[in-house]
């Protein structure tokens, strides 16, 4: 990445490898890691709540959790109204979901894709501009 982010990252117990992964890929200076620190059995929100306040807070420009399927994760980030999570399983998705969507925080789901897929999948979506007219009109009915 060209320029410098701060990124939030979190993982359940199935995401942690990857978690562990892409922050290395990213380089930990850019990310401020909310955990789960170790492969243990934990429960998704209590680590999808605290990234997905630092971006609606601005603390952090984009989010990034990874769980077995991704969905615990994204339905928990959502719940925040400034909160755009997608579940991203391919590079397009990932575009299109910054493109279109102006999503923030990207979710992988651990248990389907590769960790190479993984990094290509981060690169996309952190590195794809939100294209702002008829889209920014969409988003901005999102909103409750």
């Amino acid at each position: 990445m060209s320029t410098k982010i701060k990124i939030a990252i979190g993982a359940d117990h199935a995401g942690f490898e990857y978690k562990e992964m892409i922050k290395a890929f990213l380089g930990e200076e850019e990310v401020k890691d909310f955990g789960t620190h170790n492969p243990a059995a934990v429960d998704y929100p209590d680590f999808a709540h605290p990234v997905a306040q630092a971006v609606e807070t601005g603390e952090c420009t984009f989010g990034i959790l990874i769980c077995g399927s991704a969905n615990g994760v994204a339905i928990t980030a959502n719940k925040h109204q400034q909160i755009r999570a997608a579940i991203c399983w391919e590079n397009e998705i990932a575009a299109l979901a910054r493109r279109h969507n102006n999503a923030n925080i990207l979710c992988i789901p651990a248990r389907f894709i590769s960790e190479e897929l993984a990094r290509e999948i981060t690169t996309m979506f952190l590195n794809t501009a939100f294209e702002g007219g008829r889209h920014g009109t969409r988003v901005d009915k999102i909103s409750c």
